[in-house]
């Protein structure tokens, strides 16, 4: 088979190669209490895509640091309550996407939340100085300032916050609230079953935001990763802050959240993947202790896997 990254084996036993800051634990129940401590004014407004079986809503919520997050929700019509739900997250720079796509989960009887990165291609806010979209550059946002401003962890509080607001709603089951979502998105849903362990189970495919050092030794700081090479040219170009810029960074790996997730795992790769490579994406799976099974996809990259949406949809029906 041939190889962009290590052998089989060898990334079944990897454990990671990114410093993982002494206080992670610490850093994470500060950033809990912060988004715990949020009023989210949360708001409904009917869309103008409508449905004969759910109805379709923009759904607003306050974040931490003030900014105003929106999700598409899809409530579906005529069915028991409560009933379970989806989150999903779309992929780095992107957004919720259409509705149409989302429809198939509504049909089935689920309530659907699909969010918007805050900052990012679609309508949730980045507080960070400006109203509006910053598109990219969000893994380095905050490397030069304490770690508590960095972008990225209030995009996982996002996420975390999201999941605590459909649990809440009274239509649907707090026990049968699921997460997906695949490269940024995948990343994003192993944040949130970390940082709100009652999603009961979750479906990545390669996630993104992992192993950043590992990212650099193999010289794939490019693509999605691209600002971490950007960074070190313009604000350290000769390394001399490398273990200080790597060891910040673990405060936003997910490899070092995985350890807190509790749901059941389905997890989705390909060993062909050059923009998260396959051993950043086993660094996370190697540290979730709950159940998991993990579909691989020996000749495939960053791309759709064949099959895997049906896995998905199929896992999360097993209730």
């Amino acid at each position: 088979m041939p190889l962009v990254d290590m052998p089989l084996e060898k990334l079944k036993e990897y454990e990671g190669s990114s410093p993982r800051p002494a206080d992670f634990d610490e850093y994470w129940d500060r950033a809990l209490a912060e988004m715990r401590a949020v009023d989210p004014q949360v708001e409904l407004v009917p869309s103008s895509f409508q449905v004969p079986y759910a109805e379709c809503f923009d759904l607003y919520f306050t974040g931490v640091r003030g900014a105003r997050i929106h999700a598409k929700y899809i409530r579906p019509k005529n069915v028991p309550e409560p009933h379970p739900a989806i989150l999903q997250f779309h992929g780095y720079t992107g957004h919720s996407g259409n509705w149409q796509d989302k429809l198939g989960y509504a049909a089935l009887g689920y309530s659907f939340f699909s969010l918007d990165c805050r900052g990012q291609g679609g309508y949730s806010e980045d507080t960070g100085g400006v109203k509006g979209t910053t598109q990219n550059g969000h893994i380095i946002r905050g490397l030069n300032d304490h770690p508590d401003q960095l972008l990225f962890r209030h995009i996982y509080l996002d996420t975390a916050q999201l999941a605590g607001i459909a649990m809440q709603m009274p239509e649907v089951d707090p026990e049968s609230v699921m997460a997906m979502g695949g490269s940024q998105g995948g990343g994003l849903t192993i944040a949130c079953a970390a940082l709100e362990p009652r999603i009961s189970k979750l479906a990545p495919v390669f996630p993104f935001l992992s192993d950043y050092k590992r990212v650099w030794q193999m010289d794939l700081a490019k693509d999605a990763y691209a600002e971490l090479r950007t960074f070190f040219r313009n604000f350290d170009p000769q390394h001399k802050r490398e273990d200080e810029i790597f060891d910040k960074l673990g405060y936003i790996d997910i490899q070092f959240l995985a350890s807190r997730i509790r749901g059941e795992v389905l997890f989705g790769i390909g060993l062909m993947d050059t923009v998260c490579p396959p051993s950043t994406q086993f660094a996370v799976y190697n540290k979730i202790t709950a159940s998991k099974s993990m579909e691989i996809y020996p000749d495939f990259g960053h791309e759709d896997l064949p099959a895997f949406s049906d896995m998905t949809m199929q896992f999360f029906l097993k209730q």
